[in-house]
């Protein structure tokens, strides 16, 4: 028994912290930054204000996570970011292939538990911040509610990953909030304020389950009377639920920070009122049996404050896919930008338009200019109110945090401050690091020089040189135009053969098309027309593309235009760097086919070339001559780990039927080693949404499940078995003296051949 007689001064508890880095945010930016910086051997605190990691992509909110991919739904190809980010999403796959976002939260929470690093403080808001000068902060203070205890947590540097941007607004660093008009950054796509709003607001959504058996609902006294009337409920559909409702905002006109719980009550309004209008209206007969499951407590809030940098990203830089010196990620995703109204505005529900490919965003715009110890991560970095509306997403905000996590290290190390760290002679120690973990920064060449395999001589027991994709008796209509994406080499004549079927006498048009620049996929050019006249029934067709003047190596697109009269056959065979697009619509990502901006927007027109899901997106089952022979296994030393837009798959590829191939790096002089790093693909194209979209299968089947690594002696020094991760990095218990190294794969699906990007081999 505790007894307390009355006293005249209680307080609460006073914890007191001491660490490397401290990260506000338990978002993906901060659960990124924290453990990224764990792994690199900093001691970390993680503030999180509420009882559970992910923010958005929590199972309080329950917004799938996205990226550059954006649903498949735009032409950057291969484009899914890497590193931890890609780390955790192949992770969630294995165990959370359907998208239950409970399960997402505790992959995450697992992922902080692991790293003994990290000091998790859930539940717990910062509410103060000391500085020992004008630019430095010297210390937070924050409350957890659920203990009553108080924490001071000092550190050289902090990360500031809350969102709304907490550590960086009370220490006094420099922010905006609403658009820019359009002149201060040059942007065509500057809202008009007044009609169309500066903020985002937020949204709320529920979820409905079928009982089997009629389910009544009677409407709380506080929901909207007039859903009927809203101008998006349009929108909604039968049994549509969790993030599909993203349209269901408000807030765009209110203070998004300090009025967010006035936001809130306003959406459990119109959500309660719009089942009822669902279940009572006599529109929805078919929702008889349906009832409310759940309905998100906290709202998935899109835009608040945005700080100062020393750069500030903007909607040039996106269009024109600006290659800053300082680069460290890539953005992807559509200037995507929502009228302040909402659910009731008159305005579509938001304006989304692409860029032709990815771009690079630059270590400048994360860090505050006013502040040496103070990193920017997260939808609160610097940018342009139009450049955030790509920048605010979930998968980018990763990687900012993966990138903050690795600058606390360096700038530590060498007693930087984050400003530093940005000169061009210091930049490059960031940028090696950030791809040797798996970054993917865009178009920069890196040579990492303790990497043994740079030195090494690398041959295989086969390197794929592609004649020929069998065909499975599968047939696919032409119902939209359909391409082979294909590396191709310049000045070189192809001839392709393929078997078509035709409902009646016809033309099959064919074009060779590439894109204007090697920065992107998007195919701008027909290099050469073929019209082969078909005759009704099924036959085989020779495509001699002779007249393509192609001067560079480039990835091309082999084009057959949409004639629902024609088929193509298709193969079973899965090839890295080797896939099919199609010329058709995704609405949730304003992709109509093609792109057409109104003039004046400082947007590009473009057509839309995009891939299926799986298990659909086969490729095509043809011969080509000469063969496609960039799969050999120089590529596996040569620092790249994603095919790109200059017609370099970049992966070793063994040949179709090398079930068990080897690859061997040997030295003139035996080397001591101690770790590897190997690359798998893991279909940089597919969007791993995190929960609620669901996947057909628990792992990529591109991933090599199986290997072993040998010494020169024959010796096993490591052997793996059900690998389904990107990337292994491996230890070996003891240091091993060897002038070779010999890499045995096994791959376990029948149409896949076996696949590497990169081995990295290191003495410590």
């Amino acid at each position: 028994m505790i007894r307390k007689e009355v006293e005249n001064n209680r307080s609460n508890k006073e914890v007191k912290l001491d660490v490397d880095l401290v990260v506000a945010g338990g978002g993906l930016s901060g659960v990124c930054a924290a453990v990224v910086a764990a792994r690199q051997g900093q001691k970390v605190v993680l503030i999180q204000d509420r009882p559970v990691l992910g923010g958005n992509a929590s199972s309080e909110v329950r917004l799938w996570a996205l990226g550059a991919t954006s649903h498949m739904g735009n032409n950057n190809r291969w484009s899914r970011e890497g590193g931890l980010i890609n780390e955790i999403l192949l992770d969630n796959l294995k165990r959370n292939k359907e998208g239950n976002a409970l399960i997402f939260d505790t992959i995450l929470l697992e992922k902080v538990l692991e790293e003994k690093n990290i000091k998790l403080l859930l539940n717990t808001a910062v509410y103060e911040v000391r500085k020992s000068g004008d630019r430095v902060i010297e210390s937070v203070r924050a409350f957890c509610s659920q203990n009553s205890t108080g924490y001071t947590v000092s550190a050289p540097f902090f990360c500031d990953a809350s969102g709304d941007g907490i550590v960086s607004f009370l220490a006094g660093a420099s922010f905006r909030m609403g658009a820019e008009k359009a002149e201060e950054f040059d942007e065509g796509f500057a809202p008009n304020i007044e009609d169309y709003g500066d903020l985002l607001g937020h949204s709320l959504y529920f979820y409905t389950k079928d009982t089997g058996k009629p389910v009544t609902f009677t409407a709380p006294s506080f929901a909207i009377k007039n859903a009927s009337e809203l101008p998006r409920i349009k929108n909604y559909k039968f049994q549509q639920h969790g993030c599909k409702l993203w349209w269901v905002e408000y807030g765009g006109r209110l203070d998004t920070i300090h009025e967010s719980e006035d936001i809130k009550m306003e959406l459990w309004k119109v959500v309660y009122g719009i089942w009822d209008h669902v279940k009572n209206s006599g529109e929805y007969p078919e929702a008889e049996n349906l009832t409310l499951e759940w309905v998100g407590t906290v709202p998935g809030k899109r835009e608040s404050r945005r700080f100062n940098g020393d750069y500030m990203l903007s909607q040039k830089d996106i269009v024109e896919q600006r290659d800053h010196y300082d680069r460290v990620l890539f953005g992807g995703w559509a200037m995507d930008l929502h009228p302040a109204d909402g659910i009731y505005s008159k305005h579509n529900s938001c304006s989304q338009w692409h860029g032709k490919g990815v771009y690079s965003i630059p270590y400048r715009c994360l860090y505050s200019r006013d502040m040496d110890n103070l990193f920017l991560a997260g939808r609160i970095i610097s940018a342009s109110h139009v450049a955030f509306g790509s920048t605010r997403i979930m998968l980018t905000c990763a990687m900012t945090g993966q990138v903050a996590g690795m600058a606390s290290r360096l700038c530590k190390e060498n007693n930087w401050t984050a400003r530093q760290l940005s000169e061009e002679n210091n930049i490059g120690f960031l940028q090696l690091e950030l791809n040797k973990a798996g970054q993917s920064i865009p178009r920069l060449k890196w040579n990492d020089e303790e990497d043994l395999a740079q030195k090494a001589t690398v041959k295989a027991s086969s390197g794929l040189d592609l004649k020929r994709m069998e065909e499975n008796g599968e047939w696919q209509t032409l119902e939209f135009s359909v391409a082979q994406l294909l590396p191709l080499k310049a000045n070189t004549e192809y001839a392709f053969k393929l078997k078509v079927r035709a409902k009646r006498d016809c033309v099959l048009e064919t074009k060779m098309r590439i894109s204007d620049s090697p920065k992107h996929f998007t195919p701008e050019r027909t290099l050469q027309t073929l019209n082969i006249p078909l005759v009704k029934g099924e036959q085989n067709v020779d495509l001699v593309f002779d007249q393509l003047g192609l001067e560079e190596d480039r990835y091309a697109y082999l084009t057959f235009m949409n004639n629902p009269d024609v088929e193509l056959v298709l193969t079973e065979e899965r090839i890295s760097g080797i896939l099919t697009v199609q010329q058709k619509i995704n609405k949730d990502v304003s992709n109509y086919g093609k792109q057409e901006p109104p003039e004046g927007l400082g947007l590009d027109a473009f057509e839309f070339w995009t891939p299926e899901r799986r298990p659909g997106g086969k490729n095509l089952a043809l011969s080509i001559t000469p063969g496609l022979d960039k799969f050999q296994a120089g590529n596996s030393i040569n620092c790249e780990i994603r095919p790109l837009p200059d017609g370099e798959p970049n992966a070793w590829v063994a040949a179709q039927g090398d079930l068990s191939p080897e690859l061997t790096l040997s030295w003139s002089q035996p080397q001591e080693i101690k770790r590897l790093r190997l690359f798998f693909d893991p279909d940089f194209d597919h969007a791993l949404e995190c929960n609620q979209m669901g996947h057909p299968e628990s792992e990529i089947p591109f991933v090599v499940s199986d290997y072993k690594v040998l010494d020169c002696g024959g010796n096993v020094i490591y052997e793996k078995k059900g690998n389904y991760q990107a990337i292994n990095d491996i230890e070996l218990e003891s240091a091993v003296t060897t002038d070779s190294v010999r890499i045995i794969l096994s791959q376990k699906h029948k149409h896949i051949s076996v696949s590497l990007f990169k081995v990295s081999v290191y003495r410590k």
